[in-house]
C-alpha cells in the first residue's frame, strides 16, 4: 500500500481526495495545509498543520503537492522534500529548468525523488509533444481551452486587493483549424490564445491599477490578448464556480507529398478531478522508482510508462499491449 499526504487543501487538494478512494493500491494518511485546523473539524479526513509535516517521516511514502505555482509550490515543494519523496504540480513553464534545478539538488541532498511539473500540462501533453515531435521532427502545435486555468485563477488571486478570481484560457478556432491542415506557422501560444478574467477586489481597490498588474504578470498574462472584468463575489460564485477545461496537441508533417496528422485531446467537465488523477498515478510510479534507488528530481520524460500502472506484467502483455 501507497501512504500518500497532501499539501494544500484548494481545488486540487480537495480534487485529489475525493479521488484516492479509486486507487486501491493507494492510502492517504494526511492533510497538510497552512490554514486555521478548526476550519477542518467536520471534514471526513486527517488534518495537521503545514508546520508538523516532519512528524510523518515514517508514515508517509509521497507527498503530492497541491499549492499554486505562482507563489506556493517554489517555496514548499524544496521544504517537504527535505523529509519526503514528492509529486509536484508546478506548471510555470517558462520557470521549470530553474524548479528542476533546484529540486534536484534538494533531492539529492536528502535521499529523497521529486517528480515536478506533473498534470495534464506540463505532464500528459508533454509527453504527446515529445511523441509527437519523434515522429514528425517538427514542432507539436498545442492549444488551451477553452476553461478555467487554475494556476492562472491563483496567480490573480495573488494579487493585492483581490478577494477572488476566475481566469478563462479561450484557443483562436480558426488556428486551431490551420493546425488541422498542417498549415500553422506559428506555435506562439500568445497568438493562439486570449485570457478573459473575472475578478473580486476589495472595496476601495483601484480597479485600472489590478487590471494592468493583472495584464502585465509574468509567465501568466503577460504578452497575451486579456480581457478583466470585474465582478461581485456573488456574480462569480454564481456564473463562475465550474471549474471546465479541454485542451488539443497536434502533429503533422508531409513526407513523399502524403499528409500525417496526429492529434491528442481532452475535454473536462472538472480540470482539478482529472488533474488529481493524473497525480495519484504519477505518485504510484514515483513511489516505484524510489524503491529502486532514485533520487533527486524528474520529471514525466523520466518515468516508464509500466511504472504509471498497477497490472502485472501478465495484464499489460494481454489486456493493453
Amino acid at each position: 500500500m501507497i501512504r500518500i499526504g497532501i499539501v494544500g487543501f484548494g481545488n486540487l487538494g480537495k480534487a485529489v481526495f475525493e479521488c484516492v478512494k479509486n486507487f486501491s493500491d493507494i492510502k492517504l494518511v494526511c492533510i497538510f495545509t497552512k490554514r486555521d485546523l478548526s476550519l477542518f473539524k467536520e471534514t471526513n479526513a486527517k488534518f495537521d498543520s503545514f508546520k508538523n509535516i516532519q512528524n510523518y517521516v515514517d508514515e508517509i511514502d509521497v507527498m503530492i503537492m497541491c499549492g499554486g505555482s505562482a507563489k506556493d509550490l517554489p517555496a514548499d515543494s524544496p521544504k517537504v522534500l527535505k523529509y519526503f519523496c514528492i509529486v509536484d504540480s508546478f506548471d510555470t513553464h517558462a520557470k521549470i529548468f530553474e524548479h528542476y534545478k533546484n529540486l534536484k539538488s534538494v533531492g539529492e541532498q536528502n535521499g529523497h525523488l521529486a517528480l515536478l511539473s506533473c498534470g495534464w500540462d506540463p505532464g500528459l501533453f508533454s509527453l504527446i509533444r515529445l511523441l509527437f515531435e519523434s515522429i514528425s521532427k517538427s514542432p507539436a502545435q498545442t492549444f488551451w481551452g477553452t476553461g478555467v486555468s487554475q494556476g492562472h485563477s491563483d496567480a490573480i488571486r495573488k494579487i493585492d486587493g483581490v478577494l477572488d478570481a476566475r481566469s478563462y484560457t479561450i484557443p483562436n478556432k480558426k488556428h486551431i483549424k490551420m493546425a488541422e491542415h498542417g498549415k500553422l506557422e506559428s506555435s506562439d501560444a500568445k497568438k493562439l490564445h486570449t485570457r478573459e478574467c473575472f475578478v473580486v477586489i476589495k472595496k476601495g481597490i483601484n480597479k485600472t491599477k489590478v487590471a494592468n498588474e493583472i495584464k502585465s504578470f509574468p509567465n501568466y498574462f503577460k504578452g497575451y490578448k486579456t480581457k478583466v472584468h470585474f465582478v461581485s463575489q456573488k456574480a462569480l460564485n454564481k456564473k463562475h464556480q465550474k471549474l471546465f477545461h479541454a485542451g488539443k496537441v497536434f502533429g503533422s508533417f508531409s513526407l513523399s507529398d502524403k499528409f500525417s496528422l496526429m492529434e491528442f485531446s481532452l475535454k473536462l467537465e472538472s480540470n482539478p478531478i482529472f488533474t488529481s488523477c493524473v497525480l495519484l498515478s504519477f505518485a504510484r510510479a514515483v513511489y516505484k522508482m524510489k524503491k529502486d534507488g532514485a533520487v533527486g528530481a524528474i520529471t514525466v520524460f523520466d518515468i516508464p510508462l509500466k511504472y504509471l500502472s498497477n497490472y502485472s506484467t501478465k495484464e499489460l502483455l494481454t489486456k493493453v499491449l
